[in-house]
């Protein structure tokens, strides 16, 4: 699914002839080759006029939508990555990155003609075009997927990426209504948050008011024109803002570059959007930012600004000693200005002022060991490494593209470890999220959090400056509520990848007793039989292996009996058939089976009950009492219906309804309460309907191990005195 359609020309040339450029794609060129011989070797300059041909001659007939010929998309992304100064490698990537897509070439001319390195870059930034996807959302979450994999081998594959979407958002209005908001609605939600997550912030802004303009085009008119209006009345008063601190920076002898900052477009109005502020509101915040030489200086500067305006308590934050997960690093103060209006100060040094502006970019661009630049690059590493982990837990690129879109918009805090570590979180993370983020282990051994010394739930949002710490336990495992609460996208994808490894496990296991009970009706063992058999077995139900068979029988994919069938071996079909072996009985349930077993609360069957398993495709068996009114429903399918019985080790605590009816006086739920939790059972839900002479109706739903333990409660409670009937609810 090519989001720019080319219009193939009627005739075409020899495909070794080379096309007669257009004057503007000469124009193009040119202006590349010109840029690059700044810093680039003059072969390396040579080898990018030769892309360029190449990509001429493999674009030959081809036109975008604007009617322009296809090269000079190409083209102006390679401009777009030479305002970085980015090597060669990835200038020839850009000039060659569609022809993969859109044409015939192989990925091996490329590299023959230009090397592994930028044929590996432009399959990297290439869609997925030989493969066919149910849907739209299927193929660009693979897409998205295979881009982000081939990023986290090589970083420059999204910058090409990057840069091929601002071009092709630059020259958006090309393209039909429906299909610029479809693409402007993906890069707000995709590509803007990747370039701030690798703090490209001078693309990002681009990317995200180009995005703003396309999707929103009245509301981008109109606060456009309300931005150029009070422009004017702003401009006098940064100026006076701006004389002031340079004045006192002067006095202080302190060379530093001092500029004002306006908001852009898109960041207005997501600030309108989120804390429902008026114009006016947004636009009372004037902006300066102060550039220095050395990160001392810095600091000196902040306590100058401080003595000339009053800050706003509570409004510092120190991003040079704790910096972004992006690796941006600035200090930020609120002051006081003239007439009281609030003035946003950022103060950093040259370096990291660059990489606020390119991000990971900004090490290519100023070719520097800073430890600016290099802390960029550190933190996009680690967060690629976080996708890889995602990538190897997510069950398919739908999970994959959904766990990363949660990893994009990080609203950070920053928590203590027992130890003194400092480690960044997103907002609203639990400890759960905290665990995982130390590792994995961890994350699925906690049982409990200490926060500032206080033992708290694991579901307990965490807050700036707290120290925490993880208490596990070596039997513990993630539980599936635990899905209701993380927010970080590591923690879900490794409590996905827990649960499905466990129900796996559990279902093999059901899988094969509940095949061995077939096969010893017919007089054979699972272990006993013939490998050949076997194999043959698994041939004709075209599955891969045994484990895969009994996985499938235990989820309710593939029915016990029917398989027993294929695994009868030919030579003894007659005598198994004629076999006087026992009846094997029902199937024994004993508790522990986990996630494929399950018992529903249309009856509450509890052990002791006498009960009839329906074997239900991908949940495993469902156990009902014989006395459930779904029964009747489901008698249409007899095939899929088990004997079952308890056990004689039922493990396991099960979920039981009571109804009872109790005068409506002070403290008689807590007497109730108390007496069912002394007879050592949990109360997992209460509910109440008031009826007339002051009789309340309750519902609970309490916890025990079988009939007995339950008659043992309902007798309990039956004997206090605000009770007057007590009744175990049928459904």
């Amino acid at each position: 699914m090519k989001i720019w359609p080319f219009l193939p020309l009627a005739s075409t040339r020899a495909a070794k002839e080379l096309p007669a450029p257009s004057a503007s794609a000469l124009r193009q060129i040119e202006a590349v080759c010109l840029l690059a011989r700044e810093y680039l070797k003059p072969a390396q300059v040579t080898a990018l006029r030769r892309a360029y041909e190449f990509g001429a001659r493999a674009h030959e007939g081809q036109r975008r939508m604007s009617g322009e010929p296809y090269i000079e998309h190409p083209l102006a992304v390679a401009r777009i990555l030479l305002g970085m100064r980015m090597d060669y490698e990835t200038l020839a990537a850009a000039i060659l990155h569609d022809v993969l897509e859109d044409t015939a070439t192989e990925k091996q001319q490329i590299s023959h003609e230009f090397g592994d390195e930028v044929a590996k870059l432009v399959d990297g930034v290439s869609k997925l075009t030989q493969m066919e996807f149910e849907t739209y959302a299927e193929a660009q979450a693979e897409n998205f997927r295979k881009m982000l994999l081939a990023m986290t081998h090589d970083i420059r594959v999204i910058l090409v990426k990057l840069a091929d979407r601002l071009h092709n958002m630059r020259t958006l209005g090309a393209l039909p209504q429906e299909k610029r908001r479809l693409v402007a609605r993906e890069t707000l939600d995709i590509y803007a948050p990747i370039a701030q997550r690798l703090g490209i912030n001078a693309l990002r802004r681009e990317l995200e008011d180009l995005g703003f303009a396309a999707l929103f085009p009245n509301r981008h008119r109109v606060l456009s024109n309300a931005i150029k209006q009070s422009r004017g009345n702003r401009k006098e008063l940064m100026l006076q803002i701006k004389n002031s601190i340079e004045r006192r920076l002067r006095q202080e002898d302190l060379p530093a570059g001092v500029a004002g900052r306006e908001k852009h477009l898109y960041s207005i109005y997501k600030k309108m959007h989120t804390k429902r502020l008026p114009f006016s509101e947004v636009l009372d915040v004037y902006a300066c930012r102060i550039v220095v030489d050395t990160v001392d200086a810095a600091y000196r500067v902040l306590g100058i600004v401080h003595h000339l305006f009053k800050p706003v308590p509570g409004r510092f934050k120190d991003y040079i000693a704790i910096p972004k997960a992006n690796g941006y690093q600035s200090l930020h103060t609120i002051l006081f200005g003239p007439h009281g209006i609030p003035i946003e100060v950022q103060i950093r040094t040259k370096e990291m002022d660059a990489v606020a502006e390119h991000g990971i970019a900004a090490h290519w661009l100023y070719k520097s060991g800073d430890s600016a630049s290099n802390t960029a690059q550190k933190r996009a590493r680690e967060w690629l490494r976080t996708i890889l982990e995602i990538q190897s837990q997510a069950g398919n690129s739908e999970e994959f593209l959904e766990n990363v879109k949660i990893d994009l918009f990080p609203d950070e805090i920053y928590v203590f470890t027992p130890k003194g570590d400092i480690l960044k979180l997103p907002r609203g993370a639990t400890a759960v999220d905290l665990a995982y983020a130390v590792h994995t282990d961890i994350g699925n051994r906690c049982v409990a959090a200490r926060i500032d010394r206080r033992l708290v739930p694991l579901r307990t949002a965490l807050s700036n400056g707290q120290t925490v710490e993880i208490i596990t336990a070596p039997g513990a495992c993630p539980s599936p509520a635990w899905l209701n609460f993380v927010i970080t996208a590591k923690a879900r994808a490794n409590i996905r990848h827990f649960l499905k490894n466990l129900q796996r496990d559990e279902a093999r296991g059901l899988g094969q007793r509940m095949l061995n009970r077939e096969l010893q009706q017919l007089g054979l063992d699972l272990n006993a039989l013939p490998r050949e058999r076997l194999d043959a077995a698994l041939k004709e139900c075209k599955i891969e292996s045994l484990d895969a068979m009994l996985e499938e029988i235990g989820l309710g994919k593939r029915m016990a009996p029917i398989v027993a069938r294929y695994l009868i071996p030919v030579t003894a079909e007659d005598s198994a058939r004629n076999a006087s072996a026992a009846h094997a009985g029902p199937l024994a349930i004993k508790g522990t089976e986990g996630m494929v077993v399950s018992f529903p609360k249309c009856c509450y069957p509890i052990p002791g009950d006498s009960v009839l398993g329906y074997v239900s495709s991908g949940r495993g068996i469902v156990i009902h009492r014989q006395s459930c009114k779904n029964l009747a429903e489901y008698r249409n399918h007899p095939e899929k219906w088990i004997d079952v019985e308890w056990g004689s080790d039922v493990k396991g605590a099960f979920p039981a309804g009571i109804r009872l009816e109790a005068t409506n006086e002070r403290g008689a739920l807590a007497t109730i309460a108390a007496a069912i939790a002394a007879e050592g059972a949990n109360i997992e839900f209460v509910g109440m309907n008031e009826r007339e002479d002051q009789i309340a109706a309750l519902t609970l739903t309490v916890e025990v191990r079988d009939r007995l333990h339950l008659a043992r409660v309902m007798r309990a409670v039956r004997r206090l005195q605000p009770v007057t009937r007590v009744i175990r609810m049928r459904t």
